[in-house]
């Protein structure tokens, strides 16, 4: 499955939280993350794409990837989403990283 984010989503990601305005993380997590996940096959993986976007605010990629990473754990994740991105390669790492600092209480 591939997902290209700002074909499919928004070319211009928004802040951390729903309130804050529209396309969040907080809604790319809830509705567009999770959505693919339910529609994704068993082993499965789902190719994200974020070339095309104007840029990817910190706070987007950290309410998106490392909470839903807190919520099905960092190797989930990791087996579930590919990153992919032609345009800035550095902000494969940047989600990565994201990922691994998760912290579980």
């Amino acid at each position: 499955m591939r997902y290209h984010i700002a074909k499919e989503y928004t070319d211009c990601p928004g802040a951390r939280f729903i309130m804050n305005g529209p396309y969040s993380g907080e809604d790319f997590r809830e509705n567009v993350l999770k959505r693919l996940m339910r529609e994704s096959k068993p082993g499965e993986k789902i190719n994200l794409v974020f070339d095309g976007a104007y840029g990817y605010p910190v706070s987007f990629l950290d309410e998106a990837f490392r909470v839903l990473a807190k919520e099905i754990g960092k190797n989930e994740i990791l087996m579930l989403f590919n990153f992919e991105s032609n345009d800035d390669p550095g902000l494969v790492d940047e989600i990565k990283s994201l990922i691994d600092d998760v912290k579980f209480d």
